[in-house]
């Protein structure tokens, strides 16, 4: 009989071998992490408004997970920077609109690095029992330093403020944006992980039970979290309610140069206004109690223009109530960007001035570096302005009224000063016109609708030319305007005056969670010490 069997170590060809990759299947293979950070990313910013598909944070950062989970801390920067700008720079795209791509870029670059340091922080921790729970603090870390440096920070695009529309909302109201935040953030990990498991599961056999719970109880406690904590968002009226109104008075024309056209876009706001009070006059709509312009509504100095005082005198005296009136002021030699109370009968009677203000825009950080660079952005933003140091409370026909003037609506400091010193209601005056038809003007609202949930207050938003909004304490908008239309929206909103506990609470939820991340990241770099000591490197 002929022998069939082959030779000691020579290799059976009766049987198929397995086929090495080809080189380009490897590199496939090698990129698919960076890939899928980068489109992980991108999925992040379809989450956030205009859209409201605030879900899709969840996949998101399962995916981010994904590409994390294992890997060294040189990867997770890398594959975290590629996170940042998929989300980054189509947020920030309204940015360049008016100034080009050279801005926009730069910022989205500069923001990503935040989110490069945060993934490399979460590669290292992923390794730990519970990483979810370790690499959503440090996002939270990131996000808090990101909202500090450089220049004062740059909140544009925390969690929170994509999830306007969603179930953690609630959130908001118990610890900020930072414990909303952090729970989108741990639950998409936790997402990841618990899937993860399961696949490990089906294919070996192996239930690793404590780790399944840890993935469990990251998608189960912050969903439990919000639905519990429903009962802190109310828009009962506490202290009775007010009538307001608000004022867009609309622009000549977008853009940077609509500055131009100053006293065409005081005219167009007194002209809304006196529109108004003939609408009153006629029975056609109540008289309010107060009058809101937006932010940058008279550009020209009142105090100095006698022609512009008196504009703003017949709009006041046609209404017959108070208005805060949004105007650029020079005193003692300082620029500042102001809300001006202005009385029917008195005049301006009291002032608030803007204190968080926009580098690059109303100021120029490093002018002379940047003039040796571009002196076409040193002639844009000849002047700074100056920044106030109070918060701006108004009383309005017994109403508090607290204003929070438009970038200021992105750091949660200069929201919760105006509930803290008396604010019943909060006014976000602003002036979007030079961002065209951008996303920014809605990525803005929704700012003001999770604050509106956080201290549990009305929040109206007037704007020179859209969207403006009125928003329930529960962040429900009840009314809005177009964009680039001139219209006013009066309705009757709930006072309130109860402090949330977000609101007691202040900056004490983001310390925990970044003590928490570094907690978590010195686990992480201790057991690698140990690690690398008990292998003899």
């Amino acid at each position: 009989m002929t022998a069939t069997a082959t030779s000691v170590g020579e290799p059976d060809r009766t049987r198929p071998q397995d086929t090495p990759p080809s080189r380009a299947a490897a590199w496939l293979l090698r990129l698919l992490p960076a890939v899928a950070a980068a489109l992980s990313g991108v999925l992040l910013y379809f989450s956030f408004p205009p859209r409201t598909l605030w879900w899709l944070a969840l996949p998101a950062f399962a995916g981010f997970g994904w590409a994390l989970r294992g890997r060294g801390w040189k990867a997770g920067l890398g594959l975290g920077y590629l996170f940042g700008l998929g989300f980054l720079l189509p947020l920030l795209v309204w940015t360049g609109v008016e100034v080009g791509p050279g801005p926009w870029l730069a910022l989205a670059a500069i923001e990503a690095v935040f989110v490069a340091l945060v993934g490399a922080g979460a590669a290292a921790v992923s390794k730990l029992p519970g990483w979810p729970l370790w690499a959503a603090a440090l996002w939270t870390a990131g996000e808090a330093a990101r909202a500090r440096v450089p220049f004062e920070g740059f909140p544009w695009g925390k969690i929170a403020f994509g999830q306007a529309d969603g179930v953690f909302l609630p959130l908001a109201a118990v610890g900020g944006t930072p414990v909303l935040g952090f729970a989108v953030v741990l639950c998409g990990f936790g997402l990841h992980e618990a899937v993860r498991l399961a696949v490990r599961a089906r294919r070996t056999g192996e239930v690793r039970r404590g780790a399944a719970a840890v993935a469990l109880l990251s998608v189960a406690v912050p969903l439990v979290g919000a639905v519990a904590a429903r009962p802190l968002v109310s828009d009962e009226a506490e202290d009775g309610t007010a009538t307001i109104a608000v004022i867009q008075g609309n622009v000549p024309r977008a853009g940077l140069d609509f500055n131009a056209q100053r006293r065409a876009v005081l005219d167009h706001h007194a002209r809304e206004t006196r529109r108004l009070a003939a609408e009153v006059a006629a029975g056609e709509v109540d008289r309010p109690d107060f009058v809101l312009w937006p932010e940058n509504s008279s550009d020209i100095d009142p105090f100095a223009n006698p022609d512009a005082r008196a504009v703003i005198d017949r709009a006041a005296r046609a209404i017959g109530v108070p208005i805060s009136v949004g105007g650029v002021v020079e005193r003692d030699g300082k620029l500042l960007n102001e809300q001006i109370l202005w009385d029917p009968d008195k005049g301006p009677v009291d002032t608030y001035d803007k204190r968080q203000i926009q580098p690059f825009g109303e100021y120029l950080p490093l002018r002379s570096l940047i003039g040796a660079i571009n002196d076409e952005w040193t002639s844009m933003v000849s002047q700074d302005f100056s920044r106030g140091s109070e918060p701006g409370v108004f009383t309005m026909a017994g109403t508090e009224v607290g204003l929070v003037t438009c970038y200021e609506a992105a750091f949660d400091w200069a929201v919760r000063s105006e509930v803290t010193d008396g604010a019943q209601m909060i006014s976000v005056p602003s002036n979007n016109a030079t961002f065209g038809r951008s996303e920014m003007t809605y990525q803005q609202l929704a700012m003001s609708r999770v604050r509106a949930v956080e201290h549990s207050r009305t929040v109206a938003v007037p704007v020179t030319s859209g969207v403006s909004a009125i928003i329930m304490p529960d962040g429900t908008v009840t009314q809005k305007t177009g964009m680039f239309v001139a219209d006013s929206l009066v309705q009757e909103v709930p006072l309130r005056s109860s402090q949330t506990p977000a609101t007691r609470l202040g900056v004490a939820p983001e310390i925990v969670l970044v003590l928490v991340a570094a907690g978590g990241l010195g686990w992480a770099v201790g057991a690698g010490v140990r690690g690398r000591r008990a292998g003899g490197v």
